[in-house]
């Protein structure tokens, strides 16, 4: 059955599913579902041993309902226009629900990274910008890209670079693109944002001790078995956060095998060992298993797909051990297989939530560009200053000292990463409670991913309201 739907039908069929609990218009309801606009283009590419090949590639601005539009671009062989239109979706309804003005987008380009040199991407990236530019798919105010599977902060610089070479020297150009080098405008914890955010939004679903003995599990991080599928930036980030927030890494898939060990893997040797030898299957300490999809259905507490979209299927899903999914990919669980998890009482915390920490922190990197300022230059010297005297008035008022170590810990200001995190921890804490409360709301009767789309669209639909589209 998921291999007949389409990836968008299912962000839909989601969505249908929370809007029965909503009293919106229809009319307004298939306003916000819809995708306003789909740009599909091809141009040429002369490869560096003279051949020419065409490239396909797309960018889909699903709602305009806030501006700029947001949202990464994937480089990969099997992206095609269904599956941006879904990812543009997914993103409006993150960006809802972590309370981020923007629209939802998503860009893709149809090739296989590792076919390419770098030249040659540089090549690609530069006229798949040049193609956004010509037709306004592409500004501070207008749609601001960001990375995605195949891509990184190499490419993002190349799209700020091209953006300002054709932008007439644009004050606020370098706002164009986020997930860029530090170096070229880019924030302190971005590559690392939406990793963290997995942690921090299943750290959050773990402290409730009511959620967790209904799963038959203690509150908490400490202890529980994770197994992650993926590898890259994410899927790295989430691994090494929740083993160093307690949790016990049994399971590390990658796209040519996955390694398990009941009693744990060092989340930085795994990563280490295949970086050095070319293959997770020639990691050490653990079981090999050359199909990669087969590690999700080995036992653990939480299992974090974190790779691509449909990877929990109905050819799979009665097989599936875990007790909590954590969503770190755009739709590693189709929608028919979401039924059948939550009827055997499996925790789905959803993926537009909880992978929405790359878009939070690309949204301060938004910030910082179009203020011209770095987080904590203001005000880092000053916290100093009055975290040193407050100290040593505690000091001179108790007559003790306090180590220097600690001392110095306390004293400093915050400075940009810090900040940064901070401000991810916030957001990440607050939407996961406000689509718990949803969720408490119905008696908990709908599970976490009706929620969240309840939560998305009660805030898109007040946005067109106060738009007076609709009155």
């Amino acid at each position: 059955m998921s291999k007949t739907i389409r990836f968008f039908e299912q962000v839909n069929k989601n969505f249908d599913e929370a809007a029965r609990y909503t009293d919106y218009p229809e009319g307004l309801l298939k306003q916000i579902k819809i995708c306003n606009s789909v740009y599909h283009m091809t141009f040429p590419l002369k490869r560096d041993d003279g051949t020419i090949e065409t490239v396909h590639a797309w960018r889909a601005e699903h709602s305009h309902h806030k501006l700029p539009t947001k949202g990464g671009i994937r480089y990969a062989a099997n992206v095609n226009e269904d599956e941006v239109m879904a990812l543009a979706a997914l993103m409006t309804y993150k960006c809802a629900i972590v309370d981020v003005p923007f629209g939802g987008a998503k860009g893709g380009v149809q090739i296989s990274t590792y076919k390419y040199s770098k030249s040659e991407l540089e090549r690609i990236t530069r006229r798949y910008t040049f193609e956004l530019v010509k037709k306004n798919f592409i500004g501070p105010g207008v749609d601001v890209p960001a990375p995605d599977y195949g891509t990184g902060a190499q490419e993002m610089s190349w799209i700020a670079d091209t953006y300002m070479a054709m932008s007439n020297n644009e004050l606020d150009a370098l706002a164009c693109v986020t997930g860029k080098p530090v170096t070229q405008g880019g924030v302190r914890g971005r590559t690392e944002a939406t990793g963290r955010g997995v942690y921090y939004g299943i750290r959050e679903a773990c402290e409730n001790a009511e959620d967790m003995k209904r799963l038959g599990l203690t509150p908490g991080l400490d202890g529980k078995t994770v197994i992650v599928q993926g590898l890259g930036n994410v899927g790295y980030h989430a691994a090494k956060f929740l083993q160093e927030g307690g949790a016990v890494i049994v399971g590390i898939a990658e796209y040519e095998g996955a390694i398990y060990n009941p009693k744990g893997l060092d989340v930085d040797t795994v990563f280490q060992q295949r970086r050095e030898r070319g293959s997770i299957l020639k990691v050490d300490g653990g079981e090999k298993i050359e199909e990669t999809t087969k590690l999700l259905e080995y036992p653990c507490d939480i299992l974090v797909p974190a790779a691509l979209e449909n990877q929990i299927t109905m050819e799979n899903v009665h097989r599936i051990q875990a007790k909590i999914i954590g969503e770190a990919a755009n739709g590693p669980v189709t929608s028919d297989a979401n039924k059948v998890l939550r009827e055997k009482g499996v925790m789905i915390i959803p993926d537009m939530y909880l992978n929405a920490g790359g878009v939070t922190v690309s949204y301060f990197e938004w910030l910082k560009n179009i203020s011209h300022v770095r987080f904590g230059r203001m005000g880092k010297r000053f916290e100093k200053r009055i975290n040193t005297e407050m100290l040593r008035a505690i000091e001179k008022l108790t007559g003790k000292t306090f180590d220097q170590e600690i001392f110095d810990r306390i004293a400093t200001g915050a400075d940009e990463a810090d900040l940064v995190n901070s401000g991810l921890e916030e957001t990440m804490v607050n939407a996961y409670w406000e689509i718990r409360n949803i969720q408490q709301r119905h008696e908990d009767k709908i599970d976490l991913r009706t929620a969240a789309f309840i939560d998305a669209i009660e805030k898109v639909a007040r946005s067109y309201y106060e738009l007076g589209i609709f009155p």
